[in-house]
């Protein structure tokens, strides 16, 4: 399949090419791309700019083709001729008409070979077809020509009546379509070779041109400027909660709820409004996300819980809770069972199983142990000014309130720390840290102030 993506996109007004603007998650190119090898292709082709600005941004496996000059969609289709599979039909998709689907490729591909086509254009019915390029008919169903309507007297009053358009979309038998690109000129206002203009060359030909009428209402959805990404935006949003919620997720409210397209959700798992779940995350079932949540490839066991956190590549565990207004940071693996209450930030860190770090704290670059419970206002001073160190915290540990443990520091297990303690050197199994001054109360200090004489 060749995928054309090489268009400069000017009116996204963007310094990102319009192709590579995020989609739920994919950049729009990469849809297409997914629909043809779920269709079965073999071999995917995309046709970028002299620049390459696709490349890396692409799917493994994909190979690209330059098309040399701006010279329109059929010299585009020409810059991709050598590299398509011999033998094979070619389709033709668009890099920014994202959500043309699979099964629509595969019915467009099938109903081409049964008509014994060389080439076969996908069309779409519409209600107010204003725009588009109307299909006409022959008397057999095949197709006599598409007339363009984007001037006045481009189109007859009756070809204007016409509901069935053009989608942009092709299928062509490999030996006409290589007969046939060479004939396309460039005689029109832009100065460009279309691709549409290969459908009479072929006929002329003797080859049959064959259309298909395709159902699937988004393969219009074209993007050209951001207002039109919005709208493309909410229809792929609206596919994916609707997918999640057949295979058993409950999403309370769509509406206010934002799903990539590469998030995955168990059954009975329940997102709550207002919550972004982005990337590769996957949702264990049963478990409770949101409300106001964002989880950013973010893994998450059965049965947990997280309430108003923001987290991002990271781990939660079954039976975990998190939240609420939490900031789990990359590289952290919360256990089964763990508590990470309100107000914590966790960085670089291992929560064992059944491990608490209940409010008011920072704990970074630390191991902690099962059954450990770190008491409100704990904080791990990683940092040195110069590099990190690791805190690593034994099994079944109580720390105190308002505790720092000054890294690099182990503490063994069964260890307890006191409130207001101040951590510099490993602590033993079973041990009571403590390290803080002793209180010393100066009687009278409030008068001797008021009168000036300070305390003495």
């Amino acid at each position: 399949m060749v995928i054309l993506a090489a268009g400069q996109g000017t009116r996204m007004r963007s310094r990102t090419p319009k192709v590579l603007h995020d989609l739920c998650g994919r950049p729009l190119v990469a849809w297409p791309v997914a629909a043809a090898r779920e269709a079965g292709a073999s071999k995917v082709i995309v046709v970028d700019s002299p620049e390459r600005v696709l490349e890396g941004h692409l799917p493994e496996g994909v190979e690209i083709a330059v098309q040399p000059e701006a010279d329109g969609t059929a010299g585009a289709l020409a810059a991709a001729a050598g590299l398509v599979q011999p033998g094979e039909p070619v389709v033709v998709l668009s890099g920014d008409v994202p959500l043309v689907s699979a099964a629509a490729i595969a019915a467009l591909v099938a109903g081409h070979e049964e008509a014994g086509a060389a080439a076969t254009v996908a069309t779409a019915e519409l209600e107010d077809p204003s725009g588009y390029g109307r299909v006409v008919r022959a008397a057999d169903g095949s197709l006599e020509k598409i007339v363009e309507t984007k001037n006045p007297g481009d189109a007859t009053d009756g070809e204007l009546a016409i509901r069935e358009v053009n989608s942009g979309i092709y299928v062509f038998d490999p030996d006409a379509l290589a007969a046939a690109l060479p004939q396309v000129g460039s005689d029109n206002a832009q100065g460009e070779r279309y691709l549409p203009d290969v459908l009479p060359a072929i006929a002329a030909a003797g080859g049959k041109v064959a259309v298909v009428l395709s159902e699937d209402p988004n393969l219009l959805l074209g993007v050209n400027d951001r207002v039109a990404l919005a709208r493309v935006r909410e229809v792929a949003r609206a596919m994916i909660v609707e997918r999640l919620m057949l295979a058993g997720a409950d999403i309370v409210d769509p509406a206010s709820t934002v799903i990539d397209v590469g998030v995955e959700l168990g059954e009975d798992a329940v997102v709550e409004p207002f919550s972004v779940l982005s990337g590769d995350t996957v949702v264990g079932s049963g478990s409770r996300i949101g409300p106001g949540t964002t989880l950013a490839g973010v893994k998450v066991g059965e049965d947990a819980s997280i309430l108003r956190s923001h987290l991002a590549d990271c781990e939660v565990g079954d039976g975990a809770s998190v939240g609420p207004f939490s900031h789990v940071r990359p590289g952290t693996v919360i256990g089964a069972g763990a508590k990470v209450g309100a107000f914590v930030e966790l960085k670089n860190a291992e929560i064992g199983e059944g491990a608490k770090v209940p409010h008011l704290s920072y704990v970074g670059d630390a191991d902690v142990g099962a059954g450990a419970n770190l008491g409100a206002g704990t904080i791990t001073a990683n940092y040195d000014g110069t590099s990190k160190h690791r805190t690593v915290f034994g099994e079944r540990v109580h720390g105190g309130v308002h505790v720092s443990y000054v890294a690099p520091v182990q503490l063994g297990d069964d260890v307890w720390t006191a409130a207001g303690t101040v951590v510099t050197e490993d602590v033993p199994d079973g041990s009571l840290a403590i390290g803080r001054e002793r209180q010393l109360n100066k009687e009278g200090y409030d008068e001797r102030k008021r009168n000036g004489k300070g305390d003495r």
